[in-house]
């Protein structure tokens, strides 16, 4: 077989942020799935790298506050500290994701903590089968 010379790169924060500009709400949890599936393979001596990068604006707040409490929240699952780019990153106003009663009620009781003191209310669940 002959190689092409292209090889496996695990997505980024920062490619994940440029892949969510323009996408509709079903896309862009489909690409943060593949970014937490892609994550989790990775051995934890190369997952910082992962994460290091700022990622460009979405161009929706809400997304670009998502993916510095994402970050974060990562960093800190692997028992390091969060790249210095996320402490710019947080909203005035709440915002939840999955805005029904019940997935209200499940992310201000399981929300992560990175998420909750930046204001974006998700349950650790939902990032676990997003």
């Amino acid at each position: 077989m002959q190689s092409h010379g292209a090889s496996y790169e695990p997505l980024t924060v920062a490619r994940l942020g440029a892949l969510l500009v323009g996408a509709d709400e079903t896309r862009r949890w489909r690409l943060v799935a593949e970014f937490l599936e892609e994550y989790r393979w990775e051995p934890p001596e190369k997952r910082a790298a992962l994460l290091n990068e700022e990622p460009s604006a979405t161009g929706d707040e809400h997304w670009d506050v998502f993916l510095a409490a994402l970050a974060e929240h990562l960093a800190a699952k692997d028992g390091r500290g969060a790249p210095s780019w996320v402490e710019t990153r947080s909203l005035r106003r709440f915002w939840f994701p999955f805005n029904t009663r019940a997935a209200r009620v499940d992310a201000v009781v399981h929300a992560p903590a990175a998420f909750r003191r930046r204001g974006v209310y998700v349950s650790a669940q939902e990032l676990n089968v997003a």
